[in-house]
Protein backbone atom coordinates (compact mmCIF):
# COMPACT_ATOMS: atom_id res chain seq x y z
CA UNK A 1 0.00 0.00 0.00
CA UNK A 2 1.74 3.32 -0.91
CA UNK A 3 1.52 6.17 0.89
CA UNK A 4 0.02 9.46 -0.54
CA UNK A 5 3.40 10.82 -0.41
CA UNK A 6 4.99 8.85 -2.24
CA UNK A 7 1.75 8.74 -4.63
CA UNK A 8 2.22 12.62 -4.84
CA UNK A 9 6.11 12.02 -5.66
CA UNK A 10 5.34 9.67 -8.84
CA UNK A 11 3.28 12.01 -10.00
CA UNK A 12 6.00 14.90 -9.72
CA UNK A 13 8.45 12.55 -10.78
CA UNK A 14 6.49 12.25 -13.77
CA UNK A 15 6.11 16.40 -14.76
CA UNK A 16 9.62 16.53 -13.66
CA UNK A 17 9.69 14.54 -16.75
CA UNK A 18 7.08 16.08 -19.00
CA UNK A 19 9.21 19.52 -17.66
CA UNK A 20 12.02 18.23 -18.86
CA UNK A 21 11.06 16.84 -22.26
CA UNK A 22 8.65 19.14 -23.52
CA UNK A 23 9.27 22.21 -21.23
CA UNK A 24 6.15 22.91 -20.43
CA UNK A 25 4.93 24.87 -17.64
CA UNK A 26 4.57 23.05 -14.14
CA UNK A 27 1.05 24.30 -13.84
CA UNK A 28 0.16 22.64 -17.15
CA UNK A 29 1.72 19.57 -16.63
CA UNK A 30 -0.27 19.43 -12.89
CA UNK A 31 -3.42 20.13 -14.66
CA UNK A 32 -2.95 17.46 -16.91
CA UNK A 33 -1.69 14.31 -14.69
CA UNK A 34 -4.80 15.71 -12.14
CA UNK A 35 -6.45 13.48 -14.97
CA UNK A 36 -4.28 10.87 -14.58
CA UNK A 37 -5.65 7.49 -12.85
CA UNK A 38 -4.55 7.32 -9.17
CA UNK A 39 -4.39 11.12 -8.49
CA UNK A 40 -6.91 11.74 -6.63
CA UNK A 41 -5.20 9.25 -3.55
CA UNK A 42 -2.18 11.83 -3.73
CA UNK A 43 -1.32 14.52 -1.21
CA UNK A 44 -2.60 17.18 -3.77
CA UNK A 45 -0.21 20.26 -1.82
CA UNK A 46 2.48 18.30 -1.28
CA UNK A 47 2.72 16.91 -4.84
CA UNK A 48 2.26 21.02 -5.94
CA UNK A 49 4.90 21.46 -3.73
CA UNK A 50 7.51 19.47 -5.25
CA UNK A 51 6.88 19.73 -9.25
CA UNK A 52 6.50 23.68 -8.55
CA UNK A 53 9.66 23.75 -5.79
CA UNK A 54 12.19 21.55 -7.99
CA UNK A 55 11.28 23.28 -11.54
CA UNK A 56 12.00 26.68 -9.96
CA UNK A 57 15.12 25.59 -8.43
CA UNK A 58 16.21 23.11 -11.18
CA UNK A 59 19.09 25.82 -11.92
CA UNK A 60 20.58 25.89 -8.45
CA UNK A 61 19.95 22.46 -7.48
CA UNK A 62 21.51 21.01 -11.49
CA UNK A 63 25.13 23.55 -9.56
CA UNK A 64 24.95 21.52 -6.57
CA UNK A 65 24.31 17.85 -8.29
CA UNK A 66 27.15 18.36 -10.83
CA UNK A 67 30.55 18.27 -8.82
CA UNK A 68 28.53 15.43 -7.23
CA UNK A 69 28.31 13.20 -10.28
CA UNK A 70 31.43 10.88 -12.08
CA UNK A 71 29.75 12.06 -15.38
CA UNK A 72 28.33 15.08 -17.04
CA UNK A 73 24.67 16.18 -15.43
CA UNK A 74 23.42 16.29 -19.11
CA UNK A 75 24.27 12.48 -19.71
CA UNK A 76 21.95 11.08 -16.66
CA UNK A 77 18.64 9.81 -18.00
CA UNK A 78 15.72 12.55 -17.48
CA UNK A 79 14.35 10.09 -14.64
CA UNK A 80 17.95 10.08 -12.65
CA UNK A 81 17.73 13.73 -13.33
CA UNK A 82 13.68 14.06 -11.94
CA UNK A 83 15.04 12.01 -8.79
CA UNK A 84 17.64 13.73 -8.06
CA UNK A 85 15.93 17.19 -8.47
CA UNK A 86 13.25 16.09 -6.17
CA UNK A 87 14.95 14.89 -3.62
CA UNK A 88 17.36 17.99 -3.97
CA UNK A 89 14.38 19.82 -3.60
CA UNK A 90 13.18 17.45 -0.37
CA UNK A 91 16.55 17.78 1.54
CA UNK A 92 16.44 21.72 1.32
CA UNK A 93 12.44 22.47 1.87
CA UNK A 94 11.50 19.58 3.63
CA UNK A 95 13.18 19.91 6.71
CA UNK A 96 10.58 17.77 8.38
CA UNK A 97 10.92 14.72 6.32
CA UNK A 98 14.37 13.10 7.59
CA UNK A 99 16.95 12.47 4.98
CA UNK A 100 17.21 8.77 5.14
CA UNK A 101 13.17 8.93 4.38
CA UNK A 102 14.21 11.03 0.99
CA UNK A 103 16.59 8.28 -0.16
CA UNK A 104 14.95 5.41 0.36
CA UNK A 105 11.70 7.25 -1.46
CA UNK A 106 14.58 8.12 -4.14
CA UNK A 107 15.58 4.52 -4.58
CA UNK A 108 11.88 3.22 -4.91
CA UNK A 109 11.04 5.47 -7.71
CA UNK A 110 14.35 4.72 -9.54
CA UNK A 111 13.48 0.85 -9.26
CA UNK A 112 10.01 1.69 -10.39
CA UNK A 113 10.76 4.08 -13.02
CA UNK A 114 14.87 3.94 -13.91
CA UNK A 115 17.05 1.66 -15.46
CA UNK A 116 18.12 -1.00 -14.14
CA UNK A 117 20.88 -0.23 -11.63
CA UNK A 118 19.62 3.65 -11.84
CA UNK A 119 18.74 3.02 -7.79
CA UNK A 120 22.05 2.51 -6.91
CA UNK A 121 23.56 5.66 -8.51
CA UNK A 122 20.67 7.77 -7.07
CA UNK A 123 21.79 6.31 -3.77
CA UNK A 124 25.37 7.27 -4.28
CA UNK A 125 24.94 10.94 -5.37
CA UNK A 126 22.19 11.55 -3.04
CA UNK A 127 23.88 10.25 0.25
CA UNK A 128 26.90 12.92 -1.03
CA UNK A 129 24.40 15.62 -0.97
CA UNK A 130 22.63 14.81 2.20
CA UNK A 131 26.20 14.86 3.75
CA UNK A 132 26.37 18.83 2.43
CA UNK A 133 22.19 20.06 3.10
CA UNK A 134 21.48 17.77 6.00
CA UNK A 135 25.24 18.10 6.98
CA UNK A 136 23.71 17.93 10.66
CA UNK A 137 21.94 15.35 10.31
CA UNK A 138 23.89 13.17 8.27
CA UNK A 139 26.79 13.10 10.40
CA UNK A 140 24.44 13.05 14.10
CA UNK A 141 25.43 9.91 15.53
CA UNK A 142 28.11 8.87 12.85
CA UNK A 143 31.34 9.85 14.96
Amino acid sequence: MKSSRRRSREFALQGLYQWQLAGTDPLTIADQLADGEGFSKIDADYFKALLSGAVAGAADMEQLIAPLLDRAYKSLSPVERGILLLAGYEFKSQPEVPYRVIINEAIELAKSFGGTDGHKYVNGVLDKMAAQLRAVEFYAGRS
